[in-house]
């Protein structure tokens, strides 16, 4: 902003006292102690399907919400997985590939979506693990559950931690941008260094090695069963079936 939209002119602009900072806003009476996501049950008047997509489809809700009726289209997403697999020297795996949306090679970790029927998150884990990186683990924990782009995306995605790697043969034949796929491993210091660098930017990646990061300084205390309910997709999954 220049000192002209600031309704001065160049040069001439009298120096601002000190700000006081603004109350923060009351917390309605029934807000829990515990900070954490809530459900909400919100009247959906009509769901329509507007646009199929080899993967995920669009759709176009009508809904109450603060006495009001809105619209809101957004991507109806099945959920997906994703692998943090560490070996014995704490270094992650790490693989790159072409994802045509955003015109790069980026580097990820192994992950794909839960389109296989009655497949809970730890097998569509495992499933994922074998097919993109010939890996079997030994022992899998919770590591962090993310929506990754809720303004408009219904994509829940469970993060694992995947440990005791090793290699397993398999028939899974890896077509279209998986052919190209390369593996590296990296400490997992220099990836979460390479995402706050801004070096590497996949979403799930950085909540992963960030994750990891901040578990491995409490002891790895925070890890979850890697079995423990998947309530947010689950929730998600049934309101779209019953529309």
């Amino acid at each position: 902003m220049t000192s002209h939209e600031r309704g001065g002119a160049a040069g001439s602009a009298e120096p601002c006292g000190p700000v006081e900072p603004a109350e923060a806003p009351a917390e309605p009476a029934e807000a829990p102690a515990e900070l954490a996501d809530a459900p909400a049950e919100v009247p959906i008047l009509a769901s329509e399907l507007i646009a199929r997509g080899r993967v995920w489809d669009v759709r176009r809700d009508r809904f109450e919400f603060g006495g009001a009726e809105l619209v809101r289209d957004y991507v109806d997403h099945p959920g997906a997985v994703a692998v943090l697999a560490v070996d014995s020297d704490e270094r992650v795996l790490l693989i790159r590939q072409y994802r045509h949306a955003i015109a790069h090679r980026d580097w990820e970790i192994p992950a794909g979506l839960m389109d296989v029927a009655g497949e809970s998150g730890l097998a569509g884990a495992q499933r994922e693990l074998v097919e993109e990186a010939d890996l079997v683990a030994g022992r899998w924990d919770l590591l962090v559950d993310v929506c990754t782009t809720p303004g408009g995306n219904s994509e829940a995605v469970r993060i694992f931690l995947a440990r005791d790697l090793g290699a397993v043969e398999h028939d899974y034949v890896r077509e279209g941008e998986e052919a190209e796929m390369v593996l590296r491993w990296e400490p997992l210091d220099a990836v979460v260094d390479a995402v706050l660098a801004g070096r590497v930017q996949n979403a799930i990646t950085a909540n992963a090695v960030l994750a990891a990061a901040a578990s491995r300084a409490r002891g790895w205390a925070t890890l979850r069963p890697a079995d423990t309910p998947w309530n947010r997709r689950a929730a998600v999954r049934g309101e779209r079936s019953a529309s």
